[in-house]
C-alpha cells in the first residue's frame, strides 16, 4: 500500500479510531501530508549530504554540488565518479560524505544498488539493499521508504522524534528502546499504517523529518 490521498485519508479514519490516545494529534492535525516520488537516487544522494546539517546548511551545500555539474539536471553515477574528493570537498562536503556518495555512484554503475526494480522489493529486501551504501544505515533507508517510496508501514525505531514523541503522548516513565517502540504499536494497532501514526507522532511534537 502506497501513500496517496484516498490512502491517507483511510490512514486518518483507521488511526482515529483504533488509537484514542494518537486520534487527538490526528484531530488537529487532519490528514497526513506525505507525497511520494520516484526520483530515488537523486534523493538517496539529498539525504546522505543532508546528514547532520541544518536545512539550511544542506540547501547550500547542495546547490553547490549541482553547481559542479552545469548543464544537468543532476548529474549521473558516472559523472560524480569523474570528480575526486577534493572537488567535493570544495563545494562543502566533507570527505567521509563525498566517499559516501561516490560509493553509492559507484553500486549504482556496478548494479549493486538498482532503483529500477527497487519497487517490487519488499521493505526488509531494500533495507538489505540500500545498507549496503556507505553512510546509508537503516533510519536513512526507512526515511527513504516512507517519504520517497510511500511505504505506509514502516516505524522508524531509530528516530530520535519518534522515540520522544512516544515518551510523551503515552506518559511513559522512560524514554522507549526500540523493541517497546514495537510493541507500542503493535499495543495500539498501528499496523498496516505505522508510516502515518509516525507522521502524527512527529506533528504532535513539530518536528516532522523530510526526504525529497
Amino acid at each position: 500500500m502506497l501513500a496517496n490521498p484516498t490512502t491517507l485519508l483511510e490512514a486518518q479514519a483507521y488511526l482515529t479510531k483504533a488509537d484514542p490516545i494518537l486520534g487527538t494529534v490526528i484531530a488537529h492535525a487532519g490528514i497526513a501530508t506525505i507525497v511520494p516520488h520516484n526520483n530515488y537516487y537523486p534523493a538517496l544522494v539529498e539525504s546522505i549530504i543532508s546528514q547532520q546539517l541544518s536545512v539550511k546548511a544542506a540547501d547550500t551545500i547542495q546547490k553547490r554540488f549541482l553547481g559542479l555539474f552545469p548543464g544537468d539536471d543532476f548529474p549521473t553515477p558516472s559523472k560524480i565518479l569523474e570528480k575526486d574528493i577534493e572537488e567535493l570537498r570544495a563545494v562543502g562536503l566533507s570527505r567521509q560524505k563525498g566517499s559516501y556518495i561516490q560509493d553509492l555512484a559507484l553500486k549504482v554503475i556496478e548494479g549493486t544498488v538498482r532503483f529500477d526494480t527497487i519497487d517490487s522489493l519488499t521493505n526488509e529486501e531494500i533495507i538489505k539493499e540500500l545498507t549496503q551504501i556507505k553512510g546509508v544505515g537503516v533510519w536513512t533507508v526507512h526515511m527513504f521508504l516512507m517519504f520517497c517510496m510511500g511505504r505506509m508501514d514502516v516505524l522508524p525505531t531509530g528516530d530520535l522524534g519518534i522515540k520522544n514523541g512516544m515518551y510523551a503522548l503515552y506518559d511513559l516513565s522512560t524514554k522507549p528502546t526500540p523493541e517497546e517502540m514495537e510493541a507500542l504499536a503493535k499495543a495500539h494497532n498501528w499496523h498496516p499504517y505505522e508510516s502515518v501514526a509516525s507522521w502524527y507522532i512527529w506533528h504532535s511534537l513539530d518536528n516532522q523529518p523530510v526526504i525529497t
